[in-house]
């Protein structure tokens, strides 16, 4: 439960100042945490052996350099291409810190990768087709996917005709689909796509450009080009006109709606609160009044209830709403228990009447120390030093005088008795 602050003036500016500065910093400075975001995929295996052996390559050519090339490398038998301190220091410095998943491909292929730094690498100079490919078999040559290393549709030359992503390419995994460009469709992206017509096309070359709008298949870029249409659409001399699915009853709309045609599609929108099914905008297209509203010529307008006697309490008034009312108490009475009574006023307090006894001797003292230091300021400006030392002890010893008898007097002025 959170501390209550104590009764008083003085005690409760202490109590405020004190918890301000029992806070650990300013509330409106202290940072919102951030927020929660999703981990990233993990990189499929084929593409961190790929990083691996990329920066394996990398670290071999940064070894020679640092060596002086390939003429010193040859030349010093501790740094041979096969020396086991050139490929400690090249494997160091493979993976970053933070690749976990290099990190765990390395210690896996360790084994593998000094066989081939020893032995393989005459025969075999390719490292990622030799480790990636070959031995670990988690890639594919480009071109082709799968467990298999099955052929891109399309072909391996070029996957997908050029004109799209084939899936898991490269890898062991993959579905092998292709995922066409924009404008470019069929199972290998050799054809143009829905609403595209075919620009240009050679042996080896395809050009696809957009048909007229709501053209699905056209035969060029005109309106008049069109061949079949797109959904909300009807082909009409080889141009697609709109389907007005609010007049062929083709939409869908509920109860207290009403359909609104689109071009190549259709809106529902609700009712005026005041129709009970409509059949537009407005309570004057209603097909029937709402419970609170009442046939008006063409319209549907609000009863006034409160032309009635609807609200039977005493001391109650009635209030019309928007196709209802609401009872309310009347000016000067409020809602206790079920009932409307009359509002009691406050009596007028002093504006001091919550200070408590010890705060109004504060008080006292300050006022006469005022008079008292004013008396001294007038006698010193006229440079009577002695008359404003004799003022200024008389000044304080009326103030005590009067500080003493006057307490009842000025407590009362103060609270307002």
């Amino acid at each position: 439960m959170a501390p209550r602050p104590p009764r008083g003036l003085v005690q409760a500016l202490l109590w405020g100042v004190s918890l301000f500065l029992s806070l650990p910093g300013p509330i409106w400075l202290q940072p919102s945490p951030p927020p929660q975001s999703s981990p990233p995929p993990e990189p499929h295996p084929c593409h961190t052996c790929r990083a691996l052996v990329d920066s394996f390559n990398k670290g071999g050519e940064r070894d020679l350099r640092r060596w002086g090339g390939v003429e010193c490398v040859h030349t010093t038998p501790a740094l041979s291409p096969v020396s086991e301190t050139r490929l400690v220091e090249v494997l160091e410095g493979v993976c970053s810190k933070s690749d976990f998943e290099c990190h765990r491909l390395l210690e896996l292929s360790e084994e593998l990768v000094e066989s081939w730094w020893f032995h393989k690498q005459q025969e075999a100079p390719d490292l990622f087709q030799w480790l990636c490919s070959d031995s670990l078999k988690l890639c594919c040559p480009s071109g082709t996917f799968g467990p298999s290393c099955l052929p891109c549709p399309g072909g391996t030359e070029r996957p997908c005709s050029g004109y799209g992503q084939c899936e898991g390419e490269g890898t062991r995994g993959g579905s092998g689909h292709c995922d066409c460009q924009a404008g470019y469709g069929g199972e290998a992206c050799g054809q143009c796509g829905l609403g595209y017509f075919e620009a240009e096309r050679n042996a080896s070359h395809l050009v696809c450009s957009a048909c007229f709008g709501p053209c699905a298949r056209c035969s060029g870029p005109e309106e008049s080009n069109c061949l079949q249409c797109k959904k909300g659409w009807a082909l009409h001399h080889l141009k697609c006109v709109d389907i007005d699915e609010c007049g062929t009853e083709r939409a869908n709309c509920g109860a207290d709606q009403f359909c609104v045609n689109t071009e190549g599609s259709y809106e529902c929108r609700d009712c005026a609160k005041a129709c009970l099914g409509c059949m537009g905008a407005g309570p004057g297209r209603c097909k029937k009044c709402s419970p609170g509203y009442q046939q008006v010529g063409s319209k549907c307008l609000d009863v006034d209830e409160c032309e009635t006697e609807v609200c039977p309490g005493e001391n109650e008034q009635c209030e019309n709403t928007e196709g209802g009312y609401r009872c309310v108490c009347a000016e000067g009475y409020k809602q206790m228990e079920g009932i409307c009574v009359k509002e009691q006023i406050p009596e007028s307090a002093g504006f001091f009447s919550e200070m408590t006894e010890d705060e109004l001797v504060v008080l006292q003292q300050m006022f006469f120390g005022v008079i008292i230091c004013a008396l001294a300021t007038l006698a010193a400006k006229g440079d009577l030093v002695f008359t404003a030392i004799f003022i200024g002890a008389v000044a304080a010893m009326t103030g005590y005088w009067l500080s003493e008898r006057s307490d009842r007097v000025l407590e009362g002025f103060i609270k307002g008795r």
